[in-house]
């Protein structure tokens, strides 16, 4: 089938940008460039409420967003951790999709701010997120969130650690967490399968990129082996939150969805695995380019809902 028309000719219009990669031009340039983000031209649609807090995390303050599609008491969660390598993006980027999501699903979302590598390296965002999903528990009446339905989820360096927060939330048996929404994550350092060399390049996210986000997310050598900075490292998984795992076909990093998924499923964890046939790392904010992101938004609600045995 190929690359979806919608698609081939959005990567072809952010070629003609002439924007350098990741590695090419101080952090401070890429950073700006990040601002350019398609997702921040989108319409965003009316929702109940969008309230900003910021909370105390272990190492600095954390602005946070909430999304309320309704008024009614007692709504499940969805705690969100936002992609972008775990050095770039940011939530105004996100609001489009998390909004739509939010009625879509009739739940709450509660999307954080994390600090960002190189500045703050692991386990700085991993700490930062863990913290933010305890904040949660320990406010869901406040909230008006029912404290047994909540669960994580993140894009890219967002599903690395929504992964690893359901990871720790287990071991640490903070809450049996309601489900894990995990779309395109980065979870294996190594990226030592097929689809990061047959899509190296030429699909957005290039494999040269993704490997030069560890590099500023790793501080350490020891840190390739930690399994909350490297969820593939974890020797299991049994026991961890039910996975709904998303990814793009044409994406270096489908390979290891695809692994994850399995080895969620070897360890008898409940989990479903779906990819996007046409698509491309990233797809998930490009409402307006592409009616698969309003699909997935879709595909998002029903999926959540339906572990947790309602209907809308």
């Amino acid at each position: 089938m190929g690359l979806k028309p919608e698609i081939k000719a959005y990567l072809t219009e952010r070629a003609s940008l002439g924007l350098p990669q990741v590695w090419q031009a101080p952090l401070d340039e890429i950073r700006e460039n990040n601002k350019l983000n398609i997702a921040l031209q989108q319409p965003l649609v009316a929702i109940e409420l969008v309230e900003q807090r910021r909370i105390s995390g272990p190492t600095s303050v954390l602005p946070i967003r909430i999304y309320r599609p309704t008024s009614d008491s007692n709504l499940p969660a969805m705690v969100f951790f936002h992609g972008g390598g775990w050095v770039l993006n940011f939530l105004d980027i996100y609001e489009p999709a998390l909004r739509k999501i939010a009625n879509n699903g009739n739940f709450v979302i509660v999307a954080v701010e994390y600090q960002k590598a190189p500045e703050h390296p692991y386990p700085a965002a991993f700490n930062d997120c863990y913290a933010t999903l305890k904040w949660v528990i320990d406010n869901a009446s406040d909230l008006s969130i029912d404290q047994s339905s909540i669960g994580v989820a993140g894009d890219s360096a967002g599903g690395n650690l929504a992964s690893a927060v359901a990871i720790r939330a287990l071991n640490e048996n903070l809450i049996s967490l309601a489900f894990q929404l995990l779309i395109y994550p980065c979870n294996d350092f190594d990226m030592a399968y097929p689809s990061a060399t047959d899509f190296a390049q030429g699909y957005g996210l290039t494999t040269q990129a993704m490997k030069w986000f560890w590099e500023q997310y790793l501080a350490t050598a020891e840190d390739k082996n930690d399994l909350y900075a490297v969820p593939d490292k974890a020797k299991t998984l049994r026991g961890v939150a039910p996975a709904i795992l998303i990814a793009a076909e044409f994406d270096p990093l489908t390979d290891g969805v695809k692994s994850y998924y399995q080895k969620l499923m070897k360890d008898s964890v409940p989990a479903i695995y779906k990819e996007y046939a046409g698509q491309i790392h990233g797809f998930f904010n490009l409402s307006g380019i592409t009616p698969d992101a309003d699909s997935l938004y879709l595909d998002i609600a029903k999926e959540v809902n339906a572990i947790l045995g309602r209907h809308k």
